[in-house]
């Protein structure tokens, strides 16, 4: 058997970590189905989200582990974590309480792109009304 065939029938996790030390997950409401964000994982986080039910990441731009909701109380519980054929990329489905975007939004998806009449690409809102304020939320000292 191929190598690339062991690891797409194996039962034990072993995920391919980037160069970065890190997986992307894709994180969707387990009851409707709708994408609600994208983010990534390193070791870590993955570990936390198995070990706690609560979805747990790690941010590229802070260089720092965060539990979903932890300063916005925007929180994901997992329902359902599942791994790609290849152990690169991570589904969560998840019981998304509030908002899972940054932006207040309940999905970082809220812009659709389309062709326009010109043929170009255009993007409008789609069910983008905000949840909650984000500059109420995340307040800096």
């Amino acid at each position: 058997m191929s190598h690339s065939h062991d690891l797409e029938e194996a039962l034990a996790l072993t995920p391919k970590f980037d160069a970065a030390g890190l997986v992307t997950c894709v994180a969707t409401d387990a009851g409707s189905g709708d994408v609600l964000m994208v983010a990534h994982m390193n070791d870590e986080a993955l570990r936390k989200t198995i070990a706690t039910g609560d979805a747990w990441y790690y941010s590229r731009s802070r260089q720092a582990l965060w539990r979903k909701g932890e300063s916005s109380g925007q929180t994901q519980r997992v329902v359902e974590m599942r791994m790609d054929c290849d152990q690169d990329a991570i589904w969560l489905r998840v019981e998304q309480i509030g908002a899972a975007c940054h932006t207040g939004r309940r999905s970082c998806f809220y812009r659709a792109i389309t062709k326009g009449e010109d043929g170009a690409a255009k993007v409008s809102f789609v069910d983008a009304e905000p949840l909650f304020d984000p500059a109420a939320v995340y307040k800096t000292p």
